[in-house]
């Protein structure tokens, strides 16, 4: 290296906080290609401004402007005035793949999530949300009907991933928990690799509709069953093999995680466990990066929510009288998972 670039490459540069300052217009030109359909247009073939443009119902300018950006961003990639996919925006960005991802921008920029970071001074101030009603936790709020149709394509591989490693290939006869089900993706995945598993789905009465509208689709309505409720207050039953808690810690203060604990733990079988899915950062709270940025996404929506390390998560489990906790990583995905036996 020259000494010229290696002083050059040492200068204090403002470009880190320019990007970050300017980091929504990235989000609002990735919404955008969404809602034009641009991915599913390239996808398709039209790698040109021009033929994006016809295909999406746009101006030829204002395609290419969106999809240089897109280029940089990493969504797309760019040769001479042609555009493709790359390998994620293929499998996660157009409509025509399973794994599509898109519509959870439903949920991710809704206006009940978005504006929670409107006052975050005043959040970091108080040390939880500045939102009225205690942010997104109101019992039967409606945000939760939107984040059970949105966000279900993008737990479909950890749901996948955590029933794989809970079952580990048996297909006895058991009870399923699934609390705080929301779109009951996660007690379907259970339903759907073995046969003789009963679910039952815990969640508000209003979201619990989109969990059965999901088992009938996955032809397991006869094996899912809902209670609706609060998780402190409703009747569990008793004898569970497994009881999930998928994405649901992370609303409260650890000794509310404990009561919750107390109560699972009595709903379990004497050989049950408890499989947990969350983002769960290093001790040092510096990775992975998703799950450490979802402890603000905690700070400007709940009162009290964090991401927790696995170390808070074990003293938790130990309080609520859990034996051993396992920590493990699941393939291609953010979240990881901690099963907890009785």
């Amino acid at each position: 290296m020259s000494e010229q670039t290696s002083q050059s490459a040492s200068q204090p540069s403002p470009a880190l906080f320019l990007d970050t300052v300017n980091a929504y217009q990235r989000t609002a030109a990735t919404k955008a290609a969404i809602e034009l359909d641009l991915f599913k247009a390239i996808g398709e073939g039209a790698d040109t401004a021009d033929a994006i443009a016809t295909r999406c119902k746009a101006d030829p300018r204002g395609v290419r402007i969106l999809s240089d950006l897109l280029a940089v961003a990493g969504f797309l990639t760019r040769s001479g005035k042609r555009y493709t996919l790359t390998q994620d925006s293929a499998i996660f960005l157009d409509p025509r793949s399973p794994a599509y991802l898109g519509g959870a921008v439903d949920f991710l920029l809704s206006p009940q999530l978005t504006d929670a970071f409107k006052d975050l001074t005043r959040a970091v101030r108080k040390g939880g949300t500045a939102m009225a009603h205690e942010g997104t936790l109101a019992p039967e709020h409606p945000v939760w009907v939107k984040f059970a149709r949105a966000m279900a394509p993008m737990m479909a591989m950890p749901a996948e991933e955590l029933a794989k490693l809970v079952l580990a290939g048996s297909n006895r006869p058991m009870k399923v928990l699934d609390i705080s089900a929301s779109h009951g993706v996660f007690g379907l995945a259970f339903a759907r690799l073995n046969p003789n598993a009963q679910i039952v789905g815990l969640d508000w009465s209003n979201v619990l509709e989109v969990a059965r509208q999901n088992a009938k689709k996955a032809g397991v309505e006869s094996r899912y069953q809902t209670i609706a409720g609060s998780a402190f207050d409703a009747d569990y039953g008793q004898d569970y093999d497994v009881v999930l808690l998928p994405n649901f810690l992370h609303h409260f203060d650890p000794q509310t995680c404990e009561k919750l604990l107390r109560r699972v733990r009595s709903a379990l079988a004497d050989n049950g466990q408890v499989a947990t899915l969350e983002f769960v950062p290093d001790d040092e709270r510096m990775s992975p990066p998703q799950a450490v940025s979802f402890s603000l996404t905690m700070l400007a929506t709940t009162p009290h929510g964090d991401a927790y390390t696995f170390s808070e998560y074990r003293m938790m489990f130990k309080n609520a009288g859990f034996s051993r906790n396992e920590l493990h990583s699941l393939p291609g995905g953010i979240h990881r998972a901690i099963l907890s036996r009785r």
